[in-house]
């Protein structure tokens, strides 16, 4: 560096950091933070199972049925059951502080009896608040007809629904409500996890490299050729003979890997409250935009003509209209679009000040020209 005059040091010096700015950029770059596996997918049999069953609500105030169609009944064979002999002539317009309900719950796999799950109830006549309700116990069967659960206790509304004359106040939605821990297993969805010998992962969203980037994954985390993309949703996993008997160890193991996941460019569209949504792989050929508005305006005078004096007499008064209709129309400048990311993307349309209801009808007709890079999908 000896000889070298001020000037020269200084750009030397503004060489040496941009070399070492282009090091980090490329150290970084090999860098790619995925997704764990647990969160694009699951493996089969396990899922949730869907009880439903049929209750009864009590200790309304005064917000019950009235049409009791969905309570005479069953409240009447309830009281038989216990011993008070009723009908349903008997109970026929005092069902102000009772309320038929359908009550629901999800059931986990491998669930032991004496667990307990939420459960939710929701009015099915015309109930007008649930609020201070209790429910009575309710046997929750599921698809094949068995019982696999009780509910029963009091319910959380999490709002309330009051007042009278013609004046009412309203939270939320007082007709549903839950309750924590009200459902007592009885039996339950037994799944021997261990005892397989092939796993089934699905991806939540489809996709052929996806699948296969984690097939990759998992077999150079397992040391071996065990997991195969079976399509773009299915990846089989054979069990290694090391995780024989310890199958659920081996599905920790897979949902802990990290994997680079693809995401397909997508623009997806709701026309009915005009969402636009762009995807981050998106882009665009370069196109030449024009986006104008045209504004017609229709107004009307209305005019009266009285008859004058020397009218005769059975001159009336008339009215006529007189209608104006002027036409505006915005200038639109015709503009250059050319952006590879969403980025400028979505600088080129905010340029041309176009709200998300335009940005439909732009993107639907970019994609027509066949310069939009990416799927469009219209809610």
């Amino acid at each position: 560096m000896i000889g070298l005059t001020k000037e020269r040091r200084a750009a030397m010096d503004v060489i040496n950091a941009f070399i070492i700015i282009a090091v980090l950029l490329l150290s970084f770059s090999g860098t790619v933070y995925g997704e764990r596996i647990k969160d694009i997918g699951n493996f089969s049999g396990i899922r949730e199972n869907e009880l439903i069953g049929y209750g009864i609500v009590v200790g309304l105030n005064g917000t019950g049925d009235k049409d009791g169609t969905y309570i005479y009944q069953p409240f009447a064979n309830m009281l038989s059951r216990m011993g008070v002999n009723v009908s349903q002539a008997d109970i026929k317009g005092k069902t102000k502080n009772i309320a038929a309900v359908i009550v629901t719950a999800k059931l986990q796999t491998n669930i032991k009896p004496g667990s307990r799950v939420d459960v939710q109830v929701s009015s099915i006549g015309d109930s007008k608040s649930l609020q201070g309700g209790t429910l009575l116990m309710t046997p929750l069967k599921g698809l094949d007809g068995n019982v696999y659960a009780v509910a029963q206790g009091a319910l959380s509304i999490g709002g309330f629904s009051g007042g009278g004359g013609g004046a009412q106040a309203t939270k939320n939605h007082p007709n549903v409500g839950m309750i924590p821990n009200g459902g007592l297993v009885e039996k339950e969805v037994p799944v021997q996890l261990n005892r397989k010998n092939r796993l089934d992962l699905m991806l939540m969203v489809q996709d052929i490299t996806t699948a296969a980037r984690i097939s990759e994954k998992i077999n150079e985390k397992l040391g071996g050729p065990y997991a195969k993309p079976e399509g773009p949703a299915v990846i089989s996993v054979v069990v290694p003979d090391v995780f024989n008997e310890r199958v659920v160890e081996l599905m920790s193991v897979i949902e802990l890997i990290n994997v680079a996941i693809d995401v397909p460019a997508r623009v997806v569209i709701n026309e009915r409250t005009g969402t636009v949504v762009i995807g981050e792989n998106v882009s665009i050929a370069p196109v030449a935009l024009s986006h104008g508005g045209l504004t017609i305006s229709i107004r009307t005078d209305y005019q009266v003509s009285q008859p004058s004096s020397l009218a005769p007499a059975a001159a009336q008064t008339a009215v006529t209209a007189q209608k104006e209709v002027t036409v505006e129309e915005k200038k639109a400048a015709l503009m250059e679009v050319k952006g590879a990311t969403i980025g400028e993307l979505v600088k080129a349309l905010n340029t041309l000040g176009v709200t998300p209801r335009d940005m439909v009808a732009i993107l639907q007709a970019i994609k027509a020209a066949g310069g939009l890079k990416a799927d469009l999908v219209i809610m």
